[in-house]
C-alpha cells in the first residue's frame, strides 16, 4: 500500500502525527487510490527522529530532510521553516508488482485492483448510516 518515510532531526517537527497524517493523505491523492477503508486503512505515513548529530552532508551540516519530493511542502510546513524545501533530499522508491500486501499477502496490481472494486461495489450497496 502506498507509504512514506520522512527523516528528520528530532525537533524538527512540532507536530508529527498531523504531519503524518496529512502526508498519508497526500500519498492517497497523489497516487490517486479510491478513497475507501482498503486503502485509508492501509496508507501511512512515518517520520523517523534521528538523534542530533546522525544526518550530515559532507560540509557538516545537519539540518537536511529526506523524504519524496511530492510532499517537500507539506514537510517544511509542518516545520514552520520554508527553508526545510531547499534542505530537503529526495529518494523515489517504487514497490514492483506483487510488492505491495494486506493482511500478509503479497498483491499483484491486479489483485489489488480487483479488491478496491469489491470494495467500492460492496461499499455502494450499504445504506447510508
Amino acid at each position: 500500500m502506498p507509504m512514506i518515510d520522512v527523516y528528520a532531526t528530532a525537533g524538527t517537527f512540532p507536530d508529527k502525527h498531523q504531519l503524518a497524517a496529512d502526508l498519508a493523505s497526500a500519498v492517497m491523492t497523489i497516487e490517486q487510490v479510491p478513497d475507501i477503508p482498503m486503502f485509508r486503512q492501509n496508507t501511512a505515513a512515518f517520520i523517523h527522529d534521528l538523534p542530533v548529530g546522525s544526518l550530515s552532508n559532507v560540509d557538516g551540516d545537519d539540518n537536511y530532510v529526506r523524504i519524496q519530493v511530492q510532499l517537500t511542502n507539506i514537510a517544511a510546513n509542518a516545520a514552520g521553516d520554508p527553508v526545510v524545501a531547499s534542505r530537503t533530499w529526495v529518494l523515489l522508491t517504487e514497490a514492483p508488482d506483487g510488492g505491495w500486501g494486506l493482511g500478509g499477502h503479497a498483491s499483484t496490481n491486479e489483485e489489488l485492483v480487483a479488491a478496491a472494486r469489491a470494495q467500492i461495489a460492496e461499499l455502494s450497496r450499504k445504506p447510508e448510516e
